[in-house]
């Protein structure tokens, strides 16, 4: 299943990347760790159920796929719906724990998204109870309120840390005899990973936990995407309360509604990727939008979504294209040209460009004002100069790295990863997704920018440090780029890779805390809750692409994108959809 904790999935160095000893102070050091010098095998077509390679290259090479959704389906998923919906205003379930419990299914199963504002109505009733009454927290069981705990923190109801003191004994440290208590112990473990800094005591917890259930919950549902973990959790889920057969049937229905969605975006996107040109253009360059729209299809989660995911798997694949074009493709000069015409964002700066990079800056220019456009259309304002000001943010970012790899004189730590936030690409993304997304456009709200810096940082030097643990080896590259790991090994002599990677681990952590912070501080106003959703979706996305195994592959990634996409297996025995698929 997917790999999500950090501490049981960082990639081991490549075996193919050299070692060597340094005669003069017997460090161990990586020759440029992320070296592009090996094939990424992507196998994906070639592990499917029922015909791989067919399905997959009739998308892969634009041709439309049918829609299969019948009244007689669709009629039964509104039932399905609207069944949950009774159930989260039933009045019997009220302020009991058991409605913490079916908000919890609903979340992990991915269907969230059909019922946020009756999921907000359970969770205020619940967090009235608990904080206006004395003792409010004192009849809860560590399960219990470990669960309350994660549930409102995600949901940015203010729930300080300290309500886990009553598990601490005299001594201030957590008591033996919780020890027993496995489920308890799971689900506290699941609720320090919304750890904020300087809570000492979820540390604690999440330390004490995982020593004893650490192995059982490798993945953590906070840094999980639930679409990838809802199918197992839909096998573990027993009918102990009456509702979860329904939940099941639900979740089947809907992740059937939402891989229809998604083949005929993927479908679109390729017929797009492949009239640009530029694969033919930069051979040597990747040429992956299965994978450019898996990002898209893992953050924006809500099928209703569509347009959105589109526009941003359109700016994600300028990033990975840009990225390889002053990877493989420049000197020096012509990457400071390019820099240059993407600060003018004028067609007339194409004269100064060789040919084949007039085609990309177009292309770039083209694809950038036309999303402006249509959130102009839809929104009421043209974020076309944010966008703009992004993409120049991103060529500086990647002439600087040139300047540095080029001349072998690489940086000290710190100042690779403030630039490497924004080589990253991850603030492109983001401001495109904000603006995507209207947040500073809906009625009454003022959000800019600027509010959500922060949150856009700690995404960055996420994906920057697992870039650079992945080693950055994509497929048919050759180019040369640099690491955090490396640079932290070359100022601190003496370190081995052990100990540099434990240091990244660290810095992966202390991140997560505070892109937890930034989400919770945001989310006291619900308008911008799908960024934040969006933008949490990132990060946990950031793991799978980049566990490369010894042989280049990155199998979970493949795993998620056969279990979201292609997957047909986990729809068994169900009446409707055995019809529909001919069974």
């Amino acid at each position: 299943m997917a790999v999500y904790n950090i501490w049981s999935s960082l990639p081991s160095p490549p075996s193919n990347i050299r070692i060597k000893n340094n005669a003069d102070n017997g460090d161990i050091r990586p020759s440029l760790v992320a070296c592009r010098t090996a094939s990424q095998k992507w196998s994906i077509l070639e592990a499917t159920s029922s015909d791989p390679s067919k399905l997959h290259q009739m998308i892969l090479n634009g041709h439309s796929i049918k829609n299969n959704l019948g009244d007689e389906f669709l009629k039964e998923y509104e039932k399905k719906l609207e069944d949950v919906r009774e159930l989260l205003n039933s009045e019997e379930l009220q302020n009991k724990i058991e409605s913490l419990m079916l908000v919890d299914a609903i979340q992990r199963l991915g269907v969230d998204y059909h019922f946020q504002e009756e999921i907000e109505a359970v969770l205020w009733r619940h967090y009235m109870a608990a904080t206006t009454c004395v003792d409010g927290y004192s009849y809860y069981t560590l399960h219990h309120l470990s669960l309350f705990f994660r549930l409102m923190r995600q949901q940015g109801f203010c729930i300080p840390a300290d309500i886990f003191d009553n598990f601490k004994g005299k001594d201030g440290t957590f008591e033996g005899k919780m020890k027993q208590d496995i489920r308890g112990l799971m689900e506290l473990y699941e609720a320090a990973q919304l750890c904020l800094e300087g809570e000492d005591i979820l540390d604690e917890a999440a330390k004490f936990s995982s020593q004893i259930v650490g192995n059982r919950l490798k993945h953590p549902y906070h840094k999980s995407i639930a679409r990838f973990t809802a199918k197992k959790y839909i096998r573990d889920l027993q009918d102990i309360h009456g509702w979860e057969k329904t939940l099941k049937e639900l979740a089947k229905m809907d992740y059937y509604v939402a891989k229809t969605a998604h083949q005929q975006e993927l479908t679109q996107i390729s017929m797009w990727w492949k009239d640009l040109g530029l694969a033919e253009e930069f051979k040597q360059a990747r040429n992956q939008p299965l994978k450019w729209y898996t990002w898209s299809m893992a953050s924006l989660s809500d099928p209703s979504m569509s347009e959105q995911r589109l526009e941003l798997t359109k700016s994600i694949t300028f990033v990975y294209i840009i990225d390889d074009i002053f990877d493989l493709h420049g000197t020096p000069e012509e990457l400071a040209l390019f820099t240059h015409a993407v600060k003018r964002w004028d067609y007339a700066a194409m004269d100064m460009l060789p040919k084949s990079w007039k085609m990309c800056y177009k292309a770039l220019l083209d694809t950038t004002n036309d999303i402006g456009s249509k959130i102009y259309k839809k929104y009421g304002y043209n974020p076309i100069n944010s966008l703009k000001s992004a993409w120049a943010s991103l060529c500086d970012a990647f002439l600087v790295e040139a300047k540095w790899f080029g001349s072998g004189n690489l940086p000290i730590s710190n100042e690779y990863l403030e630039n490497g936030k924004a080589s990253s690409g991850a603030h492109v993304v983001l401001v495109h997704l904000f603006f995507l997304l209207g947040i500073n456009g809906k009625t009454g709200d003022t959000f800019q920018l600027d509010d959500i810096s922060e949150l856009i940082s700690s995404v960055a030097i996420i994906l920057r440090l697992w870039d650079d643990f992945g080693s950055a080896k994509d497929e048919q590259q050759e180019g040369n780029d640099g690491s955090y790991i490396e640079c932290y090994m070359k100022e601190n002599p003496g370190s081995t890779i052990e100990i540099a990677r434990e240091h990244a681990i660290d810095m992966i952590s202390s991140e997560w805390k505070r892109l937890n912070k930034e989400c919770f501080r945001l989310n006291q106003n619900l308008s911008i809750s799908s960024f934040t959703k969006a933008s949490l979706n990132l990060a946990r996305m950031v793991p799978l692409m980049y566990s490369y195994d010894d042989n280049r592959r990155l199998p979970i990634l493949e795993e998620y994108i056969k279990s979201t996409l292609f997957d047909d297996a986990f729809l068994e025995h169900h009446p409707i959809l055995d019809k529909k698929q001919g069974t």
